[in-house]
């Protein structure tokens, strides 16, 4: 994959959309409300955002949100997923497909209600007077198929109905247009893995990352906002197969010695002594893998291939599987919406790739994207009176408030036990969902509880590349958290990480990560060494050092892989690797193929 240029063009788009949503804002707020009648209440929601952030901040969700879509619609063209190509042209055409389709008057009935269409058709014709027809109305199709797509894809295509549709760039058609410049960055072999969606994200945001780091070095915190940009890292593929082979694949091994599997794990480390006491697995449908902080979902979308695998060996139907894998195996969390969106496309995608009736039904990946909640006392007060003391227990109560700031903890909150099970059948018996007064806060007791029980569970393993972000530039939120719940971690949010996906994981499930190697040296971290060697047993380790990511240079980070299973063995002998040496991503994963295959 042309790395490089790919960077150089999600750099390109970023800066393209930003001014295009910015520009047509202005458009918006400039103009007489009476123009925009039909989308007051859009206008309304407009203004309140501003109002409660800022214009550059709307304006830079709102760009990215129209980068996700365009770059799904991309890739579903490349791939054939799209009956009609939405923002694609055909061969020998500069158009998108679904555009001339409409220019010779094919449009599919379920797209557009029939005054829309004939809105469409008068655009096109010119019997309808506008600045631009056929910008407006390859706008209205646009809109159109991102809303059919709501049923199946509601993670990355929400009913278009709010400002979003109002803040469209205008110029998509030109040779100039953002979706010329996406087309050009998704090129049919650059679009041909979903991994460009993992590398577009990184690349689309590492400008803002810059920003983020140069503010710091002033002195300036990190604000919650910020902290998906500053923390987020594509994950080489040669690392997270490392990681993922070694973890469940290396699980499925113990339990089916017989298996044919460590053929198609190239980085797969041999026990080197027979191992008795492991986490039973009978069926493939029973594990459960989590990644905390998902990102775009590579390792995630990785470990979707090798449980397949699992699933072919064990005797499943192709057409039964990608369904088990999507609703009973893979787990992500992140606190970003715009990555989580892209882990939940990117596994659909794969889904899809290996079963295409998969886009007809409503089978929804699991990923959550942690949001703030927060209640006033007044409405729980009325809440209890609803559902009754015996139900709001002490316990439910502290749960409730554990949420206020997810934008800065994410994955590390440690939610109180709770029966999530009987609470659910409890709640739903008191019919809150239509209750006029009480409907809302409801609903945001669902969204603490479904946050809850992802962060509640214990996975049979636990794969993460997670967010690093040294004390100096922590927010006072996340660092007065640090120190009151991860004292033996706190210098370093990677290192809260180590020590919250060993609490994720099942007894003797496991934990791999890559994360910055300073915890392995630095007496800051002697804590965390030590509840590691007292409490779990590290199965091997690759120290890679500086330069193991080509899309950052320098020794700045400086890093090591390693795989830990969530219980102490006293007298196992974990297999270390030492890879500082290699001075590229590609030295380093020759050198641990070398060493492995020894």
């Amino acid at each position: 994959m042309k790395t490089n240029e790919i960077k150089r063009i999600a750099q390109k788009a970023r800066r393209q959309l930003i001014q295009a949503v910015g520009t047509r804002l202005e458009h918006v707020l400039s103009t007489d409300k009476s123009a925009w009648r039909e989308k007051e209440k859009a206008i309304e929601d407009l203004n309140a955002h501003i109002r409660s952030s800022s214009k550059e901040y709307v304006i830079e969700k709102v760009a990215y949100t129209w980068f996700n879509r365009f770059c799904a619609l991309r890739y579903m063209d490349v791939h054939g997923y799209n009956r009609i190509q939405v923002v694609s042209p055909l061969s020998g055409h500069t158009q998108p497909e679904i555009l001339l389709e409409a220019k010779q008057g094919h449009i599919e009935e379920k797209l557009l209600r029939p005054e829309d269409q004939k809105r469409l058709l008068g655009l096109l014709s010119g019997t309808i007077s506008s600045p631009n027809g056929q910008a407006e109305a390859y706008q209205m199709l646009l809109v159109a198929t991102c809303n059919t797509y709501n049923s199946t894809m509601p993670f990355m295509f929400e009913r278009i109905q709010d400002y979003s549709e109002l803040l469209m760039p205008s110029d998509l058609l030109s040779e100039d247009s953002i979706l010329n410049t996406i087309r050009e960055a998704m090129d049919e072999e650059n679009a041909s893995d979903i991994e460009i969606i993992g590398w577009l994200y990184q690349y689309y945001i590492s400008e803002k990352k810059d920003e983020v780091f140069a503010s710091l070095k002033k002195n300036i915190k990190i604000t919650a906002e910020n902290i998906p940009s500053a923390t987020q890292l594509f994950t080489p593929h040669w690392i997270v197969r490392y990681m993922v082979e070694n973890s469940l694949g290396r699980l499925w091994m113990l339990n089916h010695p017989e298996s044919n599997l460590k053929q198609k794990m190239d980085y797969y480390i041999e026990p080197t002594e027979p191992e008795t006491d492991y986490l039973k697995i009978v069926s493939p449908e029973e594990i459960k893998i989590c990644d905390p902080a998902c990102g775009s979902g590579h390792i995630l979308v990785y470990a979707f291939d090798l449980i397949y695998a699992i699933y072919e060996e064990a005797g499943y139907s192709p057409s039964e599987i990608p369904g088990h894998i999507l609703q009973k195996n893979l787990f992500g969390i992140e606190i970003d919406p715009r990555a989580g969106a892209l882990s939940a496309f990117a596994l659909f995608m794969k889904a899809v790739e290996k079963q295409k009736q998969i886009l007809k039904k409503p089978i929804q990946p699991n990923i959550c994207i942690l949001e703030n909640v927060i209640f006033e006392d007044d409405e729980l007060a009325e809440y209890i009176k609803a559902v009754g003391l015996n139900l709001f227990t002490a316990e439910l109560n502290t749960l409730l408030h554990q949420f206020t700031q997810v934008d800065y903890v994410g994955s590390l909150i440690q939610p109180v036990a709770v029966d999530f099970a009987m609470l659910r059948k409890e709640l739903d018996s008191k019919d809150l969902e239509s209750h006029l007064f009480l409907s809302r806060t409801h609903e945001r007791v669902l969204k603490v509880l479904d946050q809850a029980e992802y962060l509640s569970q214990r996975y049979h393993v636990v794969v993460a590349n997670p967010p690093y972000m040294g004390g100096k530039g922590m927010p006072d939120a996340l660092k007065a958290y640090a120190e009151k719940n991860y004292p033996n971690s706190k210098s370093d949010l990677f290192a809260m990480f180590i020590e919250r996906n060993l609490e994720l994981s099942k007894p003797n499930g496991m934990v791999a990560m890559i994360t910055m190697q300073s915890w392995m040296f630095l007496s800051s971290f002697e804590g965390l060494r030590d509840r590691i060697l007292d409490y779990s047993t590290i199965l091997s380790m690759a120290h890679l050092g500086a330069r193991a990511f080509d899309s950052i240079g320098g020794e700045v980070v400086q890093t090591t892989a390693f795989v830990i299973k969530n219980s102490h063995q006293l007298s196992y002998k974990g297999i270390y690797l030492r890879l500082v040496d290699g001075s590229t991503e590609a030295e380093k994963a020759e050198m641990l193929l070398r060493t492995i295959k020894k």
